[in-house]
């Protein structure tokens, strides 16, 4: 019999499985996929952004904005640098914090899985499970592999983003079956569809600029892309995560440039149309939608001071109200899931049933784009194998 059995073979199941492991914990880690990791290796264009150098606690998303800051403050992002560097992982920065293999992906599963093996860690890949019950102190997992059981289990099993590499919404079924509550899953860091009505993004495909894009009290300055269907690139991922349907997105075209920029143009540069002053800042394309949508023909010298006023007004607040999203098949992580009120935000152990714990993106915590997710696996996942370390050795 092993001490705990850990659902999921994801960043936070192995990182959970690694920590309890080599604490002298008997480990058993279930995962239906064939191989470990799938996540980690599609991540960051398969270099793994397996950190964020400021993941702080308040860039996470949650009902209860304090739940993370236990985990994150007990497993730093400095504390898994260390990790890689110990196994000689070359990585850079590459933005904003973000930090990178130079190789693979690969690397960091093999890390984990090194880690694991240090732990004495046992896996049953391929396996799917068929049923999850608990009586007399004890979980018991029905899987097509045969039936294992353990005083301690662990829902590592994320949320359902990115379903063509298996997620699905299991972890929140085993939590409900043990009465924990879920805040309403959705997608986070995905991209926007607007509707067929809005003009401006449908010549512009392909097209990217720096911008600031705000949803609600949350504003981010990062690229945006237009796509076929509406809006992505990082600036927008960002706040999707703060989205809520039916309401309107504000972005700023011109971050750098002042209120009165299009009236100093007037002065400057009195016989070029709109569509130059605004291709000097933006890309061509960009620059002659946006001029086009104004409407203000005529060389600068022709506009009035307070249609210039309006006109900036606009392009440093222009409003899309998106439809939708592209989904829990475009989305990184989901945002929501099994609520923190019922967990514990130092172990990340149930509160009213002895032995549970939940970890990474399967709880209610979502970072920012950038590495911050996998740092909450990390910090999450050590958080619960000391605490299952704590339960087998007391």
């Amino acid at each position: 019999m092993h001490d705990v059995i850990i659902l999921g073979a994801g960043g936070a199941g192995l990182f959970c499985a690694a920590t309890a492991g080599q604490m002298g914990v008997r480990a058993l880690v279930i995962d239906h996929n064939q191989q470990p990791g799938q996540k980690i290796l599609i991540s960051g264009g398969g270099r793994c952004n397996f950190t964020n150098i400021g993941a702080v606690p308040d860039r996470y998303l949650s009902e209860n904005r304090h739940f993370a800051r236990s985990a994150l403050s007990r497993y730093t992002p400095a504390d898994f640098i260390d990790l890689v560097r110990r196994y000689n992982i070359a990585f850079h920065e590459k933005t904003l914090g973000q930090l990178f293999c130079d190789g693979s992906a690969k690397q960091i599963v093999a890390m984990l899985m090194d880690e694991c093996a240090a732990g004495a860690v046992d896996f049953a890949f391929g396996t799917a499970i068929t049923d999850v019950s608990h009586a007399d102190g004890l979980f018991t997992v029905t899987t097509t592999c045969g039936v294992f059981t353990a005083p301690n289990l662990v829902l590592a099993t994320g949320g359902p983003a990115i379903p063509k590499l298996g997620a699905t919404g299991f972890a929140y079924q085993v939590a409900k079956q043990f009465g924990l509550k879920i805040i309403p899953p959705r997608p986070a860091l995905v991209p926007f569809t607007l509707p067929q009505t809005e003009n401006l993004f449908r010549e512009l495909a392909g097209v990217a600029a720096e911008v600031v894009a705000k949803a609600g009290k949350a504003a981010f300055r990062e690229a945006a892309l237009f796509t076929h269907k509406g809006l992505s690139g990082p600036a927008m991922l960002q706040v999707s995560s703060y989205w809520r349907h039916g309401e309107a997105i504000a972005v700023d075209f011109l971050p750098d440039a002042p209120a009165d920029w299009l009236i100093s143009a007037k002065r400057q540069r009195p016989k070029a149309g709109l569509k130059s002053v605004l291709g000097s800042a933006l890309p061509e394309r960009l620059a002659t939608a946006l001029a086009d949508t104004l409407g203000l023909p005529g060389d600068m010298a022709s506009q009035k001071d307070a249609n210039l006023a309006a006109a900036m007004q606009r392009l440093k607040g222009w409003a899309f109200r998106p439809d939708g999203t592209e989904g829990f098949a475009k989305a990184e992580v989901t945002a929501g899931g099994i609520d923190t009120a019922g967990l514990s935000s130092r172990t990340m152990s149930a509160n009213h049933i002895e032995g549970l714990f939940a970890i990474g993106e399967a709880v209610d915590v979502t970072g920012w784009l950038g590495g911050y997710n996998f740092q909450w696996a990390w910090a999450s996942g050590h958080a619960a194998g000391l605490g299952i370390a704590e339960r087998v050795h007391k």
